[in-house]
């Protein structure tokens, strides 16, 4: 599946924060790319803004326009808030919940585990990133790949305690999913309300 794949420092400087993840070099260019980056910005429309907070969600958790575009219309089918339970939709993608429990250091290497068959749910391998994980379900390392670098590096020294709403058992290298997170408990910078105005008109 199409995915992006250009320079994610271009991306983090676009919106002027590390999405991605700790960033050198925007902390060096805190301004968009471009010969004109460095000019003062004009003042955005309030369309600009809900555009920029879509693509900002969408850059965050890796996913493409239709698909961003069907959880927001669950999202919408569903009681609640509907900005917050879009933000729950998000969450509860097996790449991001593998992503959350430290299994992966960055979302996009969480895909890749992901993808590559790593990942056992419930104790069967799971390999569609946007499988969505259900409360009480145990995502985990398969057998053969807690040996894995990457895995051991990224475990290594995590805070499992960050996140309320995931329990993790160190012994077998595996979390549960305990309750879909409230929006207070979901760290990323993103305003869902203009998402949900955006697609509203």
């Amino acid at each position: 599946m199409a995915r992006y794949t250009g320079p994610k420092t271009k991306i983090a400087r676009k919106f002027g924060e590390a999405i991605y993840g700790p960033d050198k070099v925007l902390s060096k260019k805190n301004y968009p790319p471009g010969q004109h980056g460095v000019n003062k910005r004009r003042k955005t429309s309030e369309y600009g803004i809900q555009l920029r907070e879509k693509q900002k969600a969408k850059y965050t958790y890796g996913v493409l326009e239709k698909q961003f575009r069907n959880l927001f219309e669950k999202a919408s089918r569903k009681k609640g808030i509907t900005g917050e339970v879009l933000l729950q939709l998000l969450e509860a993608r097996l790449d991001n919940v593998v992503y959350r429990l430290g299994i992966a250091p960055t979302r996009a290497a969480a895909r890749q585990l992901v993808l590559h068959r790593h990942i056992v749910v419930n104790g069967k391998v799971v390999n569609i990133a946007s499988y969505s994980v259900k409360p009480g379900e145990v995502i985990g390392v398969r057998e053969k790949s807690k040996s894995l670098e990457v895995i051991a590096d990224s475990l290594a020294g995590f805070n499992h305690s960050k996140y309320p709403w995931i329990e993790w058992d160190e012994a077998s290298k595996s979390g549960k999913l305990l309750h879909l997170p409230e929006r207070a408990d979901i760290p990323e910078n993103i305003k869902e309300q203009a998402i949900v105005e955006l697609y509203s008109k």
